[in-house]
């Protein structure tokens, strides 16, 4: 049992107010389920307590969250070794517009390593350098993985939605 009446409340509610939309937003396209996208920011925001880092700059700050969430959300694929149904609420919750011409609903449908390209490129607004750093992976393997994985969510998109 991890002892949190220790922690500076203040500093969580900051960190929360500051990086918890977006760590969600991410947990929930990559799990597709809302209390396993509420866990994960759950469990990475402990993390962060528990080691306690200390970072260069808040963007340094806000890819180490990122990267602590996305391995969670492996981890957790990988542990439960299934696909989740995607509930009805889901779309409305990470749409920021109404009209979103089912982009997300498609998106949720790529591979793991395309979807968190393409949202941390298209909807948290990453460059494709610092995309490179918080996957560890090379910048021309994410343009890649930008370029695969638009192709595959237009044949998705046009499949579907056409």
């Amino acid at each position: 049992m991890i002892n949190t009446s220790e922690w500076p409340t203040d500093d969580i509610e900051i960190i929360i107010r500051k990086y918890g939309d977006m760590l969600y937003r991410l947990s929930l396209i990559m799990l597709k389920n809302e209390s396993d996208a509420e866990d994960v920011v759950q469990e990475t925001i402990i993390k962060y307590y528990q080691k306690s880092p200390v970072f260069v700059d808040s963007e340094h700050e806000k890819a180490w969250l990122i990267k602590v969430a996305t391995n969670k959300c492996r981890d957790l694929l990988r542990f439960r070794g299934r696909y989740i149904q995607i509930e009805e609420k889901f779309l409305e919750q990470i749409a920021e517009e109404e009209t979103d011409y089912g982009i997300i609903e498609a998106l949720t449908v790529l591979p793991e390593k395309y979807r968190l390209v393409l949202t941390l490129y298209y909807i948290e607004g990453y460059r494709i350098e610092d995309i490179a750093k918080i996957i560890s992976r090379t910048s021309s393997a994410v343009k890649m993985r930008l370029q695969k994985g638009r192709k595959l969510l237009k044949e998705i998109y046009e499949k579907e939605y056409s």
